[in-house]
């Protein structure tokens, strides 16, 4: 009885954590009270306090202590591509080149280089919208759309599916595997060129279906003119997203191996080895160099460059502690003993299919927190030592198992209650009944189908 009253606290939990989100309650507020509500149910009340402070907060903690950097440097990165002029550079010059018939092209191809290059989904959006809706008018295309092309260009094959990806998505399973950003290229590359066919055919589809609604009228949160004035040139703007791929792969696959670190195995490190670390200092340094190489380019473009500065980091503070609340809750739940019945289940959603399993697990997780990296970050947390250990018993490529997890987290993470979705809407001043429906089917859908059936055929057929 006590072990269905734990099962019941945890799935309780969980509904209450998607339904309270959704109503805008922060995840830092949410995440210790309803991991702490499960262990009440559980019959552990008695351990409360204990498991607050000592389980929950060191998740957190373990979380912040290991990604903060990445989070920081990230933020400020985009903040400085934003400032300097360089990411709308880029935009309006992947617009003037495909012309106004490849509009919704443009769009999609302008959010995935600068996702690629490390801009996060918010500051890409911020600064393709404006030009992404002055050529839609233009070209008379339904502004409905505007999200859907936006969504699929910055949150599909660029976050979590191209090997090299500088997104959280992708870097976050490269601890728990022992693996790199570049982890399973071929996979990953069929399973980004399906999700972004699929994305553009049907949105050139629905162009065609709603070609008489036109532009639309009434609409909110218009752009002003669009022109290039105070941005770099496009060898200028383009140059820092060359840079941190360049470095991030000139550190990950040459310079960090060749390095002596036996000194890691000691205590004070962690008794850890580089293999946990490679990626991690690789994309540090990458990032630290390409923020370095915007302010040297755009020095005299910047209004105020401690403010930019100062405002990149502030900007980094809240994803980092709202992933890391969500990595406390995901370590509490494991900790209770009724896990182990939610854990049995989940690693048996499909016996003998560790990948299968895996990604079905990340994609539930991802959907109820309404967070690509919350749900990756509580389904490893929980699970991601298990993962591992089924992988290597199995045979299985743990560059697969990486793989399928960032793309899984890509998928149900797009529900409705979304917080990129809902700060999407507000940006272009549209609705989730005027744009949904589209920006569901190339970010929820197509991924998540994709994503399940290739992950079925690699694990029938490739292993």
């Amino acid at each position: 009885m006590e072990a269905a009253f734990g099962v019941a606290g945890i799935f309780l939990s969980l509904i209450l954590l998607m339904a309270l989100a959704y109503r805008g309650i922060s995840v830092i507020i949410l995440a210790p009270i309803l991991s702490l509500f499960a262990v009440v149910v559980s019959g552990a009340g008695d351990q409360l306090l204990a498991l607050y402070t000592q389980v929950f907060m060191y998740g957190l903690l373990g979380f912040v202590v290991k990604y903060f950097p990445v989070f920081l440097l990230g933020a400020m990165f985009g903040r400085l591509m934003d400032d300097s002029g360089a990411a709308r550079r880029i935009a309006l010059a992947i617009f003037t080149a495909m012309g106004p018939a490849r509009v919704i092209v443009s769009v999609v191809v302008a959010c995935g280089i600068l996702t690629y290059g490390g801009v996060s989904i918010f500051v890409v959006v911020f600064a393709v919208y404006p030009i992404a809706a002055a050529m839609f008018r233009v070209a008379n295309i339904p502004k409905r759309l505007i999200p859907a092309a936006l969504g699929l260009g910055g949150g599909t094959l660029t976050m979590t599916c191209l090997p090299g990806a500088m997104q959280i998505q992708n870097i976050i399973p490269t601890s728990y595997f022992g693996t790199d950003i570049y982890a399973a290229p071929i996979y990953g590359t069929v399973c980004g060129v399906l999700m972004w066919t699929g994305g553009l055919l049907w949105l050139k589809r629905r162009q065609k279906v709603l070609a008489k609604e036109g532009y639309g009228t009434g609409h909110i949160n218009e752009p002003s003119q669009v022109d290039a004035g105070h941005t770099p040139p496009l060898w200028i703007a383009l140059a820092p997203i060359v840079i941190v791929i360049g470095v991030n792969y000139l550190f990950s696959e040459i310079m960090i191996p060749s390095w002596d670190t036996t000194y890691l195995s000691e205590p004070k490190f962690g008794a850890t080895s580089v293999e946990t670390l490679r990626s991690l200092w690789a994309i540090i340094a990458a990032m630290f160099i390409a923020c370095l190489a915007v302010i040297a380019l755009n020095w005299r473009r910047f209004a105020n460059l401690n403010n930019s500065l100062s405002g990149g980091a502030m900007s980094a503070l809240l994803p980092t502690f709202n992933t890391g609340s969500e990595v406390g809750y995901g370590v509490t739940i494991a900790s209770l003993a009724a896990f182990a019945l939610v854990k049995s289940a989940i690693v048996n959603l499909a016996p003998g299919y560790p990948l299968i399993s895996a990604s079905l697990a990340v994609n539930v997780l991802a959907g109820i927190t309404g967070s690509a990296s919350g749900g990756m970050s509580i389904a490893l947390a929980a699970l991601g030592d298990t993962y591992r250990q089924m992988a290597i018993d199995q045979g299985i490529s743990l560059e697969w198992m990486h793989r399928v997890v960032s793309m899984s987290s890509g998928g149900l993470d797009t529900l409705p209650h979304n917080g990129a979705v809902i700060t999407m809407f507000i940006i272009c001043g549209l609705t989730h009944r005027q744009s949904y429906a589209d920006l569901g089917m190339v970010t929820l859908v197509i991924p998540f189908t994709t994503a399940i059936s290739v992950t079925v055929l690699l694990s029938v057929f490739g292993t």
